[in-house]
């Protein structure tokens, strides 16, 4: 048997070791565009100085040596020859594979702004050498301006914040962390980083970039005429899943592949996790479907359950938030607020059961609410104390093994 996997990051490594400890003997190939494993949720420390290539790293040195894992790094998978069961790299060479993985992620998108995709200074964040590339031309930058105020554009900004840098953020909603936050849980994060010297325009879009003869951005112009000078941009507007290598293959792919709850993308022998199925871009999911993807190559069923139990971690700046769920309250939601000095939270209640639910300061304690999310608990009179649940609440329930539950 020989397994492939085309990807080094969160969704392959952790397949690759779930098909190790499921199958000793058989090969296990993985692919990748990346010279080092790395943590992407890291890059901004590797662009403040604090982490180098190495210091990445979430596996350990001897990982590939001692999981007997072939890794071909630095080659990109051009097409996929399911017919036939062959990966064709860039250089032209074969890989025959019985079963494979894509986990190739995504990548991030540049929008048609004037000249963002054909200047020397526009980059995005997504991989190791979108970071290489941002250090490089920040060396020198001293005006950085980010456009997108989500978890990629702060992470940016902020590794900008820590090497004294000025730093501008264009955001087109009217809040920083759109997507994570509500309008209060986002506004600490963004006094925090207005304190650190953060320049925010929200509200606010690019429409024009004025170019010098080098062919460098040195202006970009927003839907109000506001001028930013700019030595250097990082476009954190959104991403798309890298799904390039599936092109005349047959594996269903439009924005994103699909995939069953098995991860297999309908095409016998071939199945997907992590950011390119587009389910969700975090890291806990990706693993979680590496896992899934792994198990089921080896002839062992599972299935991915957690399609809908968003979770995301914040920190900057020492101040920490979780948000569990989609987030987003609709007609007819019941939605609980509660707020100290060091403290917020809010709850969003759908039809009896906990949809969404955010903590900001204090997050102790949150794996009851990753529970009730994800086994769609009926809440019951317990509703009232939200924010005092705990698993002893749910004693009886835990105790007949009703719901599947793994406290992370």
């Amino acid at each position: 048997m020989i397994y492939v996997i085309l990807g080094a990051g969160a969704a392959g490594i952790t397949a690759a070791k779930t098909i190790r400890q499921n199958d000793k003997d058989s090969a296990v190939v993985m692919i990748s565009t990346d010279e080092y494993v790395h943590s992407r949720c890291m890059l901004h420390k590797y662009i403040s100085g604090e982490r180098d290539e190495n210091t990445l790293n979430f596996v350990p040195d001897n990982f590939f040596e001692e999981q007997n894992i072939y890794w071909i790094k630095g080659k990109k998978a051009e097409q996929i020859d399911t017919k036939e069961q062959n990966v064709i790299l860039d250089d032209e060479s074969k890989i025959h594979y019985d079963k494979l993985l894509i986990a190739t992620g995504a990548d991030s998108f540049i929008p048609p702004v004037g000249d963002f995709r054909t200047a020397g200074n526009v980059f995005g964040l997504r991989n190791l050498s979108d970071a290489q590339a941002i250090k490089k031309t920040g060396e020198n930058a001293e005006h950085i301006l980010v456009i997108g105020a989500g978890l990629v554009g702060l992470d940016a900004a902020y590794g900008f914040l820590e090497k004294k840098r000025r730093v501008t953020v264009v955001e087109m909603a009217d809040r920083i962390l759109p997507l994570q936050l509500d309008a209060c849980a986002g506004s600490e994060y963004q006094k925090l980083f207005e304190k650190a010297g953060c320049r925010f325009l929200l509200g606010r879009k690019a429409v024009k970039t004025i170019s010098d003869e080098h062919g460098r951005i040195t202006t970009v112009v927003l839907d109000d005429n506001t001028e930013i000078p700019c030595d250097l941009i990082i476009v954190a507007a959104g991403v798309r899943p890298a799904v390039a290598c599936t092109n005349g293959s047959g594996i269903p792919a439009e924005r994103s592949i699909t995939v069953d709850e098995y991860m297999q993308t309908g095409i016998p022998n071939v199945y997907a996790a992590g950011d390119v199925t587009g389910l969700a871009g975090i890291w806990p999911n990706a693993m979680k479907q590496g896992t899934v993807a792994g198990s089921n190559m080896c002839g062992i069923k599972q299935q991915y359950l957690d399609r809908y139990c968003m979770k995301n971690t914040i920190n900057f700046f020492g101040l920490t938030t979780l948000s569990l769920g989609r987030g987003v309250a609709e007609d007819g939601d019941e939605v609980v607020v509660w707020e100290d000095r060091k403290c917020y939270k809010r709850a969003i209640i759908r039809d009896g059961k906990l949809d969404s639910i955010l903590l900001q300061g204090d997050i102790s304690y949150s794996g009851i609410y990753q529970y009730l999310i994800k086994n769609q608990i009926e809440l019951g009179d317990k509703k009232e104390r939200i924010f005092e649940l705990s698993f002893a609440d749910y004693y009886g329930t835990l105790q007949d093994g009703q719901y599947d539950y793994q406290v992370n």
